[in-house]
């Protein structure tokens, strides 16, 4: 598919804030993509249809869609159901992301099933799994997804506490090892040399969101550090 090639070895924005957020706002995500856009970016992850209509306003990038939404019957949500599939794919994604680990989805819905409608309905729109482990990246690449991602380590009970940076990144290597799709880097790269080290180690690309896009979390880093001299 023509955006892995674009995305190669690339920096991936992810353009998100959410309801209690400061810059929660379609108007401030597209800025904030072209923003990203002047500085280098290749690409954009951005959250709901509405956000990702403004920002294909403001940047020509390739977009990976994804919509959380919670639901009382289930933790997934990153693209949980049917309903945010479809939603995406009338919002002219170039990349669709989906939570494919082993948790039960809302009304017992199936990933297989989110797969197949997508691979149906739009061939042309790659499909991203969001995986917490390297069992999950296998049963994705079975299923049909066209790259994983490392986006869940450390958010599902099975991995909490782990860090995808921890041990010189071991569970990219294994990951790369173990999937013959592309496997993008996600999830707590909060400094340039982490990013350029998950390329080295064979990241297809990386995706940098909070560490660039949500200035509360970046000033606390500051704020904590210098709080801490006397």
């Amino acid at each position: 598919m023509k955006i892995f090639k674009q995305l190669e070895k690339q920096l991936v924005v992810s353009c998100q804030a959410l309801e209690d957020e400061p810059l929660h706002s379609p108007f401030i995500m597209g800025r904030m993509a072209l923003a990203a856009f002047q500085g280098g970016a290749a690409g954009i992850r951005a959250n709901t249809g509405t956000d990702i209509n403004e920002i294909k306003q403001q940047v020509d990038l390739p977009v990976i869609g994804i919509i959380k939404q919670d639901y009382n019957d289930s933790s997934i949500y990153i693209t949980p159901t049917l309903q945010e599939v479809k939603e995406l794919l009338d919002a002219n994604i170039d990349m669709l992301a989906i939570d494919a680990t082993n948790r039960k989805r809302p009304d017992n819905e199936q990933l297989d099933e989110l797969v197949n409608y997508v691979k149906a309905h739009s061939p042309d729109v790659a499909l991203m799994a969001d995986v917490s482990t390297v069992e999950e990246a296998i049963s994705a690449e079975q299923l049909g997804f066209d790259c994983v991602s490392t986006t869940l380590i450390g958010y599902t009970e099975e991995t909490a506490g782990t860090n995808l940076a921890d041990h010189d990144f071991a569970i990219l290597k294994k990951l790369v090892e173990e999937v013959s799709v592309p496997v993008v880097a996600e999830g707590k790269l909060n400094t340039p040399a982490k990013a350029a080290r998950a390329l080295e180690l064979g990241a297809h690309f990386v995706v940098v969101g909070s560490a660039i896009t949500r200035p509360q979390i970046i000033t606390e880093t500051f704020a904590d550090a210098v709080n801490t001299v006397d």
